[in-house]
């Protein structure tokens, strides 16, 4: 079995770097900056100072000011001035900020989730991240009900906003200058001026109070991309095969920010291309190999290394009984 496919079959992954004690959340203490010293063993240069959001200090950011987006904002900080002058608010908010220690997830969008029964577990993290528009509501057993931030784009955004879970922060990730200009007049609650650029239909509207709203450091997108993955620079500009899959960003961003990490949901298995992509939806896993900007080996190559780090990995897949212990694979 490759190392993907061997990934893939996971329902809760967790490469070296974001092990920790399974089991009931509240047994043991978190340990702050595990995940970070964990990465700097597996990658030295590995820096864990890089906030998650933007805040009116972002030209100090010398790693992303000579890139245009999506690897920094290079000629869109006019605009990002105006945005943040409005969201005002740069964190996740008073209560997780002042956390000691915080223990986060990513719940990706893959179908591996389906009927893994993981939505109680999923909500005992302090943090819960999603991406793009995947539906929680209709899939608490699997998914679980809360969501901390949900990172998207504006064609990856939800569209219908009855769909919008209460109290999430809306967290913007730019692909492009297009997409400052998109997210300005979100943030200002104005008409959209037409959609020509967007390689897809968008949002039109998003049901979130500017204070509510976050632009994502373009910092984990640069870093995952060049450092991680290893994908081509293209002289800083995006191309064929150099972006960083979505999840994979908010991975990067968790283990600068969170001191224990897990994911569930991820993985493509290219041997099974009539199983579900999502969980959500009936598209196939084949419909990957369309894709144009990812490069899905170099992203295998990426968690294999984390899984190989230090050869133990540990996932469940099934329903958790209390009590017992987990499965481990060494």
């Amino acid at each position: 079995m490759n190392a993907f496919s061997f990934f893939s079959s996971l329902t809760v992954y967790r490469p070296p770097a974001l092990v920790y004690k399974y089991g009931n959340l509240s047994e043991g203490a978190c340990k702050p900056g595990y995940a970070a010293a964990k990465m700097s063993a597996i990658y030295p240069k590995f820096s864990k100072p890089a906030s998650m959001f933007l805040d009116r200090n972002f030209k100090r950011l010398s790693k992303v000011t000579n890139y245009l987006p999506p690897f920094g904002f290079k000629t869109q900080e006019r605009i990002i001035d105006v945005i943040l002058t409005a969201t005002k608010n740069y964190g996740l908010g008073p209560d997780l900020d002042s956390l000691s220690c915080k223990r986060c997830i990513i719940v990706g969008n893959g179908g591996i989730l389906g009927n893994k029964s993981l939505g109680s577990r999923i909500d005992e993290y302090d943090v819960v991240i999603r991406l793009n528009e995947a539906p929680v509501s209709a899939y608490t057993r699997d998914v679980g009900t809360k969501t901390t931030l949900r990172i998207t784009y504006p064609e990856g955004s939800i569209q219908k906003p009855e769909r919008y879970e209460k109290d999430s922060l809306f967290v913007f990730s730019a692909f492009k200058p297009l997409d400052f200009k998109w997210l300005r007049q979100m943030v200002f609650k104005e008409k959209l001026q037409g959609t020509e650029g967007f390689w897809k239909s968008v949002a039109h509207s998003v049901p979130r109070q500017p204070s509510e709203i976050r632009i994502l450091n373009p910092y984990f997108i640069q870093e995952a991309a060049f450092q991680f993955i290893g994908l081509p620079q293209n002289n800083g500009l995006m191309g064929k095969g150099n972006i960083p899959t979505l999840g994979t960003v908010a991975i990067t961003m968790a283990l600068h920010n969170c001191d224990e990490v897990a994911v569930a949901g991820f993985g493509y298995d290219m041997n099974t291309p009539h199983a579900p992509l999502h969980y959500y939806e009936t598209v196939k896993m084949s419909a990957i190999k369309e894709s144009w900007t990812h490069n899905i080996s170099k992203e295998k190559e990426f968690l294999h290394k984390l899984v190989k780090a230090s050869g133990c990995l540990s996932w469940r897949t099934q329903k958790h009984s209390p009590g017992k212990p987990w499965t481990r694979q060494h």
